[in-house]
């Protein structure tokens, strides 16, 4: 295994650009792009479009601008997070590391991977499966996810080379079949849907995590295209751009694509993403499609689990060097099977809010990050103030999904704030209130170049695991 952090002299090459894309893609596209869409279809009724325009903007274009900013910076997110001060710098990367790892997105993809997967094979083959089933899914599952990631390989360049194209044409080959197959089904649009659309659209972009995971799969890249031969800034930042801009035209195909599917299938229970994905599959393709889509499934989910718990034992290990990367990993394989068995509603319940909390931080961060590329190192007021911002409004935001409302209510009087996208225009005028405070003082932020230090370190730390 070459380590991404060692010069190279390979050659810079388009063909590394379109690896790198269809990686990123298959680092991005796990278990929560596969079940929101197809939920979205079948619940939004006549208002399809608009909520997958809502979706793709939080889910395509805002993990696109996140993985831009990394690049313009050549920073993940500790160096960003340090931007802000020292605390901040240690508490955000923290909640992020966790939230995509062994607190929320692995455990989702375990269970979402036995749902359409192990579920579906073991019924086919006339077996039932019992409380016994889950839990052997993911000792099975996770245990073949720690031997690989204890295991240094190359596992990014074999996602984007070889499963990329075999999980795009059978999602292809479905989605063809199904919409030429059948018109879409006359339901009417479920409450929230059917009054606001986009904004419920918004809502289901956040929770596939993709923004977080851009800024922590975002240094990944950047020393990925370094050594393979993208050397300067701009050239590293152009090669990103078309990375990022490829996995995100391939992933807002997608999502429309399973919408389609979504709006076509019938079923009971239309927020039931998973049962609709396999009854589209059996209808489609028959038994066959349910053995081949549970084979591709199974691979998608395993190789975001490989990488989700390797750069969270990367993050861990920089953090707490004492602590053993294989003793970080093992740890945070643990954790994510004790809550991958209390089933994807639980988990659901649980980090959500987190969401809500986080998700605001992260998008301020890396606007404000866009703005510090056109005056590198100018910056204060204006990363202080927003994220502060951002902070106190995601924080109404997340008491009251955990039932608190008193500050959302007081909040809902001024008749411009939803618990959803309520923080942006207040945090967007804070913006413009930093940058005018910069300007007249002309304050420094911290230099980039002792920032970058941490971040190259889980870079290299987490190649292993790739």
């Amino acid at each position: 295994m070459s380590d991404l952090s060692s010069p190279s002299t390979t050659t810079s090459s388009p063909i590394h650009v379109v690896t790198t894309g269809l990686m990123l893609f298959a680092l991005f596209f796990g278990a929560g792009n596969l079940i929101f869409p197809p939920v979205l279809g079948a619940s939004a009724g006549n208002h399809m479009w608009q909520v997958v325009l809502g979706f793709c903007l939080t889910g395509v274009l805002l993990p696109l601008v996140a993985v831009i900013a990394v690049s313009t910076s050549g920073e993940g997110i500790l160096g960003l997070a340090r931007r802000v001060g020292p605390t901040f710098g240690t508490l955000m990367p923290l909640a992020v590391y966790l939230s995509i790892g062994p607190m929320y997105a692995v455990p989702r993809v375990v269970t979402v991977s036995y749902e359409l997967a192990t579920r579906p094979v073991l019924e086919l083959m006339g077996t039932t499966p019992g409380s016994w089933a889950l839990p052997a899914h993911a000792t099975i599952f996770l245990g073949t996810a720690l031997v690989l990631g204890l295991r240094p390989s190359r596992l990014a360049d074999r996602i984007g080379r070889w499963l990329t194209p075999s999980l795009l044409i059978l999602i292809a080959v479905l989605c063809a079949i199904t919409i030429t197959q059948s018109a879409p089904l006359e339901r009417p649009a479920q409450p929230g849907y059917d009054s606001h659309p986009l904004v419920i659209g918004l809502t289901k972009g956040y929770l596939t995590m993709d923004v977080l995971a851009a800024t922590v799969f975002g240094i990944v890249v950047i020393q990925s295209l370094r050594s393979h031969g993208f050397t300067s800034t701009r050239a590293v930042t152009r090669a990103t751009i078309g990375a990022g801009s490829l996995a995100a035209a391939l992933l807002a195909a997608v999502y429309v694509g399973l919408a389609m599917i979504g709006a076509r299938t019938p079923g009971q229970d239309v927020s039931d993403g998973t049962a609709l994905l396999r009854d589209a599959a059996s209808s489609a393709l028959g038994s066959a499609g349910v053995v081949v889509l549970a084979g591709i499934v199974l691979l998608a989910c395993l190789t975001t689990a490989v990488g989700l718990l390797s750069s969270f034992s990367a993050y861990a290990h920089t953090a707490w060097p004492k602590v053993p990367f294989a003793t970080w990993l093992t740890g945070s394989t643990a954790v994510s099977f004790a809550l991958a068995n209390l089933g994807l509603a639980t988990v659901l319940a649980i980090i959500s809010p987190l969401t809500l909390l986080l998700y605001p931080i992260a998008i301020t961060l890396v606007a404000v990050t866009l703005v510090d590329a056109a005056a590198p190192g100018h910056l204060r007021a204006t990363y202080l103030l927003p994220v502060a911002t951002a902070i106190v409004l995601g924080a109404v935001s997340a008491a009251s999904d955990m039932g608190w409302t008193t500050p959302s209510d007081l909040l809902a009087r001024t008749g411009m704030w939803n618990d959803s996208t309520g923080w942006i225009v207040p945090t967007l005028v804070v913006v413009l209130i930093g940058i005018g405070i910069d300007v007249a003082t002309g304050r420094w932020s911290t230099p980039a170049s002792d920032l970058s230090g941490a971040d190259d370190d889980v870079a290299r730390v987490a190649a292993q695991g790739f």
